[in-house]
């Protein structure tokens, strides 16, 4: 038998091909044998399974293809031709081929599918929500921890447009096209929509889904919750630019709302104001009643600023008791002028906080953009100039508003170079006491003497205290200065005890930022440091620090006076105590404000008002001390009326501890 044409090969290379390649079992079995006959048409050939039952003779041969696999051919007259022999044995060859890239492929499949169902396995027990889509954005696979994060089965989902997760604000659909395909990962953090409607931020990372060819195909995406660091993120933020009492802007967002505003303003050529706010009484409430009390009339303050002002200004707390307002696109001063009106019209009504009925005034700033600055940092800073301006001119405690000018500028340039040299002060020991005289109107000896603080700059002289105590008390450096003085005061009566001299009052003032809780601790460590008795020591008062928390200040006052030191009323009839408390009050010494002798015996009414404190003070059994006194006529006025002691030129100016000590042993100072 000749050989088939090379095209009969190829077809029955394709046919075993399809046969192996895509059958299994009986069907194989069927389809082999169908092929193996059409090419032995006059012979008796067959494919088999199992072991070949015989040897092979003369009129019988197989061929084996696979274990447990053969071809077997039998002749028809004994025999069997070595034509059909070799084309058995080439059928055979190209089938053993077939089969095992058959077992290959097989093997290869069933390591995919192993190697795909551990994948499977990984992803669906990934607690990351993963999720795959095509390039259209239609879900192809959903695993467990989508299905938790967003509370949808798979079947819920697979074939849905992923736009359906998205929340109604959002509008990062394009991504899904974005450069990312050609360009690999990205990473961002948007708002995704659960089954139940709660919205929910999310971290999504997206990479592109390639075939074998590196031919993106799809997109999958790995979603995590991050609601709860987003809102951590957001607690922080408020913290950071927000105040935590009166929830308002800080000075840091204040800067920044203010310079976009700014902005917009320029573009639109109108004007704008800063308005700085002080609160004025505002510490002594918050030092006598305290900072919960404190804390509650800030933000009851701030309420009545938002009240105030219009939807588009801002208010924002600076700190302690300051307060800034930006008045955006305004067209002339006085519309500003009318809203600071407004504000301080608006802290007239007292506020009820805790039982007490308290009353803040306060001293008010502007300045205007642009020609005051272009920035918020620079308008803050004027505004806060010309606050200081007004507070300093204020002509009632309730308040006044002042406008920036470039006058201020140099003042305030003034008033930072004498704090600063205030502070060099103290670290360079400039300050000294000098003590004027208190004298007993009828002995004429000296009785006691005030302790009066002085600064001698090197550079510039002395320095009047009417020019730096009132920079003092503003900056706070007043704690200080008296804490100064009151020790400095303590160790020269030490000094003059040790000389001999027999104890009698010192009297040292006190500012009201230091009439505190503290105070009385602060007097008795100084005695004790100084061993001195508290006969030498007398403490200066001024009505104001009356006003305000009576039984707090009335506490302040004994645990003082348990100790022996005597307390004396300074300034009496300048402020507005109330004479009901004023009897209750642990003070031994009524001081007539020198005001009201100056005009004696000249002026009646200065006469009327002197004559009707010394009564008064005889009444409640208070001693009376006038200050001030420079004439004879003065003196005599005073004698008549019963005062008890005297200080001023008449009989002494301020002298050094060692010029007192010298007066002190003459005994009488009165020059006729």
């Amino acid at each position: 038998m000749s050989m088939p044409p090379a095209i009969e090969y190829l077809e029955v290379g394709a046919s075993l091909g399809e046969a192996v390649l895509c059958l299994k079992g009986a069907e194989l079995d069927a389809a082999l044998n169908r092929i193996v006959r059409d090419v032995f048409r006059d012979a008796n050939v067959a494919f088999r399974r199992g072991k070949p039952e015989e040897q092979g003779t003369a009129d019988h041969v197989h061929f084996v293809v696979a274990p447990e696999t053969y071809y077997a051919l039998s002749g028809k007259k004994g025999r069997i031709n070595e034509a059909d022999i070799a084309k058995l044995n080439l059928l055979a060859s190209l089938t053993a081929q077939l089969f095992s890239t058959r077992a290959r492929l097989d093997q290869e499949q069933q390591a995919s599918t192993q190697e795909q169902w551990q994948q499977t396995q990984i992803i669906e027990h990934i607690h990351e929500s993963v999720i795959t889509m095509d390039l259209a954005g239609f879900i192809i696979s959903w695993n467990r921890g989508a299905q938790k994060l967003f509370g949808y089965t798979a079947e819920e989902v697979i074939g849905k447009n992923i736009l359906f997760l998205y929340e109604e604000q959002d509008s990062d659909g394009e991504l899904l096209y974005d450069s990312f395909l050609e360009h690999g990962g990205r990473e961002m953090e948007v708002r995704r929509k659960k089954k139940s409607g709660e919205v929910f931020w999310a971290s999504l990372n997206l990479s592109p889904l390639c075939d074998a060819s590196g031919m993106a195909i799809g997109i999958i995406g790995y979603l995590s919750d991050i609601t709860a660091r987003k809102d951590a993120e957001q607690k922080i933020n408020h913290l950071a630019y927000y105040d935590a009492l009166t929830n308002l802007p800080n000075r840091s967002l204040f800067r920044q709302l203010v310079d976009n505003a700014l902005l917009q303003s320029q573009r639109n050529s109108s004007s704008a104001a800063i308005i700085f706010i002080d609160l004025n009484r505002f510490k002594l409430i918050n030092d006598t009643l305290g900072h919960d009390i404190g804390n509650e009339l800030l933000r009851q303050v701030a309420a009545r600023f938002q009240l105030t002002l219009r939807e588009n200004d801002i208010v924002a707390r600076l700190g302690s008791d300051e307060f800034a307002i930006a008045l955006l696109d305004i067209n002339q001063h006085f519309q500003a002028s009318m809203v600071v009106q407004k504000l301080l019209h608006a802290l007239n009504d007292a506020f009820m906080v805790a039982g007490h009925e308290l009353r803040v005034g306060a001293s008010i700033g502007i300045s205007v953009f642009p020609q005051d600055g272009s920035e918020a940092n620079a308008l803050l800073q004027k505004a806060d100039i010309a606050m200081y301006k007004a507070k300093r001119g204020a002509g009632n405690a309730s308040g006044s508003f002042m406008f920036y000018s470039d006058s201020m500028n140099q003042s305030m340039a003034g008033r930072l170079y004498l704090e600063s040299s205030m502070r060099k002060a103290l670290e360079n020991h400039e300050f000294y006491l000098q003590y004027q005289p208190k004298v007993d109107i009828k002995s004429g000896k000296i009785i006691g003497a005030e302790a009066l603080v002085r600064w001698q700059r090197p550079d510039k002289g002395l320095i009047s205290p009417a020019e730096f105590i009132p920079v003092a008390e503003e900056t706070g450096l007043i704690l200080q200065i008296d804490a100064w003085v009151l020790d400095t005061a303590c160790a020269q009566a030490r000094q003059w005890q040790d000389n001999g001299v027999m104890p009698f009052r010192i009297a040292v003032n006190v500012s009201a930022r230091e009439f505190t809780n503290n105070l009385p601790v602060r007097v008795k460590e100084a005695l004790q440091r100084h061993q001195i008795s508290p006969e030498w020591l007398e403490l200066e008062i001024t009505e104001s620090m009356l006003m305000h928390s009576a039984e707090s200040v009335i506490a302040i006052m004994e645990q003082i006076t348990a100790q022996g030191v005597v307390l004396a009323l300074d300034d009496f009839g300048t402020g507005y105590s109330s004479l009901s408390y004023l009897k209750r009050f642990p003070i031994k010494t009524l001081k007539i404000d020198r005001s009201f002798i100056q005009g004696i015996p000249a002026d009646k009414n200065d006469c009327a008002i002197a004559g009707a404190i010394i009564l008064m003070a005889k009444q409640l059994n208070h001693k009376v001390i006038a200050e001030g006194v420079e004439t004879r006529k003065q003196l005599d006025f005073l004698i008549r009326a019963d005062c008890d002691e005297v200080q001023g030129y008449l009989y002494s100016r301020p002298v050094s501890a060692e010029q007192l000590l010298v007066l002190l042993n003459k005994g009488f100072l009165f020059k006729d």
